[in-house]
């Protein structure tokens, strides 16, 4: 829905409305819906009991009983009021926005910690949902000591749902650690280059041309939803990781943003973000927009950026730069920001896009350390040595303090160990 504006600004109003139920049908299709019909309202104000008025509901049951249609799908978030006025007046499921890509994600979620995050951000969504039900829950008839039985159902479900949310948050918080110690364990001189985009940008393809991994690649919005880190080999010789996280959507849940915290850091603690668009998209300057500022919320807007203009081979013949001009109109471009044309699909423009990553990653300069490892630590130690030069050992208790010169990017990794 879209709300009533004048002029210039109203029929660009009506290009937002057209792209994001465009969308929000791709959207249902990726959930197996069939769609059957579109309706769109323009009006001052939401209504607060419907959001779309008494008239738009009844013609909203009418085209529901004319097509037998078992879901209406609303491209806005939906108050626990408004869903329940609308599904005791249509004769369907009344879902919105938040609750479709939800269930999308719990679709494809594949790792412990993906499932995790989607029971996360789903249980967030229903608490407040569970609120006035009382009544409905009951089983008793009415009169004396209906309210009773039916409320302390609420109550029970609102207790069960919140230490179920805090023992998914404690176990996420545990995975989030588990991680964090690995790559510690693991740490090297090894930068990080992130593929961060609008979903169905082509990420997962750019990765896989990248690195050969064989990733689910497809057509359809939020293909994969877990991260994948492989290894890649600049033309330098230098040796860096790729991870390939969640694609980015307008209006993402921000019960989805906290739930999925551990995967959007693959990409604050990136050292490069490969931001992947979809060029042949009508939208790409708003897709564009919309990365920056999701960016930004995360913390992440001060890395350095290389647009990936991907889909080349699906754009009529156009200059690159005439290309970059337009996706970076709606937000203006990063300082020292960079863009590379590419098809991750045919292969085109990926030497230059390697060879733009090697220019734009930072060396890694030495830094002089000191650290407090355990003394059965011999993993961290043997990194020191490995990677880094280690200058003096010395073992106190369960201790041991080591001097080191090591890369600026181990001693991230490696974080509060260092002194």
């Amino acid at each position: 829905m879209e709300w009533k504006t004048r002029g210039e600004a109203a029929r660009r109003a009506d290009l937002r409305v057209d792209e994001s139920l465009d969308e929000l049908q791709e959207l249902a299709a990726t959930a197996g819906a069939e769609i059957v019909a579109r309706v769109s309202q323009s009006r001052p104000a939401p209504e607060a009991a419907t959001l779309i008025g008494h008239g738009k509901v009844e013609e909203l049951a009418a085209a529901v009983h004319s097509t037998r249609a078992d879901v209406v799908i609303f491209d806005r978030d939906l108050t626990p009021t408004q869903q329940r006025n609308l599904e005791r007046s249509i004769a369907a499921k009344i879902i919105d926005r938040t609750q479709l890509i939800l269930d999308i994600f719990a679709a494809r979620a594949r790792t412990r910690e993906g499932r995790l995050q989607v029971e996360l951000a789903q249980l967030n969504y229903l608490l407040p949902r569970l609120t006035g039900r009382g009544a409905e829950m009951s089983r008793l008839g009415g009169g004396i000591g209906t309210r009773g039985p039916g409320e302390t159902q609420l109550e029970t479900d609102r207790r069960r749902i919140a230490k179920r949310v805090q023992k998914i948050s404690q176990d996420l918080e545990g995975v989030r650690r588990t991680r964090l110690d690995r790559r510690r364990r693991r740490a090297g001189p090894l930068a990080t280059l992130a593929l961060a985009g609008y979903t169905n940008a082509g990420k997962s393809t750019l990765f896989n041309r990248l690195t050969g991994a064989g990733v689910l690649a497809d057509d359809r919005l939020f293909a994969t939803l877990d991260p994948t880190i492989r290894p890649l080999i600049l033309p330098s010789r230098r040796r860096v990781l790729v991870s390939d996280t969640v694609g980015f959507i307008r209006n993402l849940p921000t019960t989805v943003v906290k739930a999925f915290r551990a995967t959007l850091e693959e990409v604050k603690e990136a050292a490069l973000i490969l931001h992947v668009v979809d060029a042949s998209a009508p939208a790409a300057a708003e897709h564009t927009a919309h990365v920056l500022k999701v960016l930004e919320e995360i913390g992440a807007a001060a890395i350095p950026q290389v647009l990936v203009m991907n889909k080349l081979d699906r754009v009529e013949a156009a200059d690159a730069s005439t290309i970059e001009r337009r996706l970076w109109a709606g937000a203006g471009s990063p300082a020292g920001a960079r863009a590379v044309g590419i098809s991750a699909r045919t292969g085109s423009g990926i030497e230059q896009l390697l060879d733009t990553v090697d220019e734009v990653l930072a060396l890694d300069p030495l830094v002089r350390v000191t650290l407090r490892l355990p003394t059965a630590d011999g993993a961290t130690l043997a990194v020191l040595h490995e990677f880094g030069r280690v200058l003096a050992e010395r073992y106190t208790g369960e201790e041991c303090e080591v001097d080191a010169e090591i890369p600026q990017s181990l001693k991230r990794r490696l974080g509060a160990l260092c002194r």
